[in-house]
């Protein structure tokens, strides 16, 4: 029996034996079956977890992704700088403490992507680097120095740098004269550091557990961006202060100008806006919106990458403003009906729809308003 396709179809042809027969018989045909209906997993790939994907970055893409986890870390720190590459001085990643950068407080974080976990024999060439440094006058010893790699440290090495005193002996054993990790260094300058490490504590000398490192990433704004998945939840932007202040200063004039054209008779003030029979629950709907807005805003800034919120702005903008420029009767007309066209906007493509509100929308207009791109007596700049 020999099995075979043609067109699409599989063929099988059954043959006698020479003794019985000599001709073929007919060949059997049968179509194959359908292919599986394929499902959104299928298409797309089976969801690869945060944790997997560290291990295919190249080794650039990791200290990137280092320098962003430690923007979500709790110290205060002025400056975050990414320094690997060619004559790093054994710094991959700098956070400052202060403006006198390495001159004044500060820690180092150091990327190793392997494809296994770290050993001694990788860290101790990265402490002697360091020690080495610091001896020659480039920085100053860092209050914390990490390491950080997608597979995490060996057990061994976890335990060593779990006991400091340990990690600094093991240290001073492998630098003693005639070693081969100080081969390449003068005498004078083995020495000195030896005497460095000597006088050092050696608690410094840190590892950061991968999915400790990945809980720290998701909360900041480089997180959504990197590994997709829902935004997380967002804050209550509040009731608007009682007092105007002083970032609503232009959008409320403009309101203004359109609550004095609807009613002529009388003269309205920024201050008094909020207690006139005409204007008050009109005027407190756009605060609350515009303050919505703002929540969205500062959300925004701590949850996803630079520029989101400002390219959901732009968005808006372009979807009203034809309409903002067109001829209205009023300044009130044109307000409403750019406001309603807000609220019916497509913007399914924006990260931030998932976690936005239709007030955040009308807001958003206000915000426009505030920088005269969107202006309710006239034409839009």
């Amino acid at each position: 029996m020999v099995a075979g396709t043609e067109g699409g179809r599989h063929l099988v042809t059954s043959t006698t034996s020479a003794a019985s027969t000599s001709a073929e018989t007919e060949p059997t045909l049968s179509d194959l079956d359908l292919p599986c209906t394929p499902t959104a997993i299928s298409l797309s790939g089976s969801p690869v977890p945060p944790q997997q994907r560290l291990y295919f970055y190249s080794s650039d893409e990791w200290e990137l992704f280092i320098r962003e986890w430690a923007t979500g870390l709790q110290t205060s720190y002025v400056q975050i700088k990414r320094l690997g590459g060619p004559n790093d001085r054994g710094v991959d990643v700098a956070a400052f403490k202060t403006p006198n950068s390495f001159e004044g407080a500060w820690d180092c974080f150091q990327g190793k992507h392997y494809a296994r976990p770290l050993t001694l024999s990788d860290v101790l060439p990265e402490i002697l680097k360091l020690l080495v440094n610091v001896s020659a006058g480039h920085y100053v010893l860092p209050g914390l120095y990490a390491f950080l790699a997608p597979r995490g440290c060996g057990s061994s090495l976890n335990r060593l740098l779990s006991k400091p005193t340990d990690l600094r002996d093991t240290f001073l054993q492998k630098i003693v004269p005639g070693s081969s990790l100080i081969a390449d260094l003068a005498t004078e300058v083995s020495d000195t550091v030896r005497t460095l490490a000597q006088d050092t504590d050696f608690s410094l000398f840190q590892s950061v557990e991968i999915l400790d490192a990945l809980e720290t990433h998701r909360q900041t704004q480089y997180y959504v961006a990197r590994f997709g998945g829902p935004l997380g939840p967002r804050p209550e932007a509040g009731s608007p202060p009682v007092v105007l202040t002083e970032n609503e200063a232009r959008y409320v004039a403009q309101l203004v100008e359109v609550y004095s054209e609807k009613h002529p008779a009388e003269d309205f003030t920024e201050a008094q806006l909020s207690s006139h029979p005409m204007t008050s629950r009109h005027f407190r709907r756009q605060r609350i919106s515009f303050y919505n807005a703002e929540a969205l805003r500062l959300y925004a800034r701590d949850s996803v990458p630079e520029g989101t919120f400002e390219a959901l702005q732009d968005d808006i903008h372009a979807g009203v403003v034809e309409i903002a420029e067109s001829e209205h009767a009023s300044g009130m007309d044109r307000l409403s009906e750019v406001l309603t066209a807000s609220g019916q906007l497509d913007l399914s493509s924006h990260t931030l729809v998932s976690a936005s509100r239709l007030d955040d929308r009308k807001g958003i207009c206000h915000q426009l308003a505030n920088e005269d791109r969107l202006t309710w007596m006239g034409s839009s700049q």
